[in-house]
């Protein structure tokens, strides 16, 4: 019995080619990564829609406003032309650049604070039985209840922001900080134990890059709270800052002036956030492709 049997004609070429076609697994993953994201329609209509919401939300806030008394509200262009005003006399610089000292190092003083102390309490269960009650304590405590305490401590100086801006701004970064130790998988802790791993080589290779999503949206919550803390403060010194203009200017019933540092203060709030999580995206860039 014969057998037939049939060549390729394409020989050899028809696998090279079959093999050429094939996606690189490996070598292109990370352009591939690069790629993942929202299309640049998407984006683009996303903008086009929020400045349309800008515009409507403005418009309709100058018709509102040019109908009320200037005493009790003011429209944007009055705003614009106090702000004009408050930027030639140098006063609004000078209370900006204060009110930054005070929120960015109490901020960034906070910041290390918290994270330390939620990476020990979210990792030690002693640590954890020890402060928890402190934690919870001082979280739920009114700020305005201890201000006269806080002025008595520091008095009147930015010792007393500082300290101000730190005991709100902790608590977020603390709390989140020591959530993600406590949701690190216990199957990530049990290898390092597998592989004779020390506690160093566990918390920097780790906790750390585990806990990194839930540090970052502790940061940005902080960092609403810090400005929060930093008004607060500015308002019973009443000495320096944007807060302290606020206080001047609605004495004066100066609506218009009033609103141009409290604008200044929603944009202040609105960039740092936007840095935050410009950072969160780079330093934890598989966050995005989580949500």
């Amino acid at each position: 019995m014969t057998t037939l049997s049939f060549a390729d004609p394409m020989g050899s070429d028809m696998s090279e080619n079959r093999i050429a076609s094939d996606p690189a697994p490996i070598d292109d993953a990370d352009a591939r990564l690069e790629e993942i994201g929202p299309p640049p329609r998407a984006r683009s209509k996303a903008w086009i829609v929020r400045l349309a919401s800008i515009v409507v939300v403005v418009g309709a806030w100058e018709i509102f406003g040019r109908q009320v008394n200037p005493l009790f509200m003011s429209s944007p262009s009055a705003i614009a032309t106090a702000a004009v005003r408050l930027i030639a006399d140098g006063e609004l610089f000078e209370a900006l650049k204060s009110s930054l000292w005070t929120l960015l190092v109490g901020f960034i003083t906070a910041s290390a604070i918290g994270v330390v102390l939620g990476l020990l309490i979210g990792r030690y269960k002693t640590m954890d039985a020890a402060t928890d009650w402190l934690v919870n304590a001082l979280y739920s405590t009114p700020l305005i209840a201890i201000m006269p305490l806080v002025i008595l401590w520091f008095g009147l100086g930015d010792a007393a922001k500082l300290f101000i801006v730190c005991i709100l701004a902790v608590f977020p970064v603390l709390i989140n900080t020591a959530a993600g130790v406590r949701n690190v998988p216990t199957q990530l802790i049990d290898v390092s134990a597998a592989f004779a791993a020390n506690e160093r080589q566990v918390f920097l290779k780790i906790i750390v890059p585990a806990t990194l999503p839930y540090i970052m949206t502790g940061l940005r919550l902080g960092i609403g709270r810090s400005i929060i803390g930093m008004v607060v403060a500015e308002f019973f010194t009443a000495i320096t800052g944007l807060g302290a203009m606020i206080v001047k200017y609605g004495n004066q019933y100066d609506t218009a002036a009033m609103f141009v540092p409290i604008l200044v203060l929603m944009f202040l709030g609105i960039g740092l956030t936007t840095l935050l999580k410009r950072a969160e995206e780079h330093f934890a860039p598989w966050r995005g492709q989580e949500d």
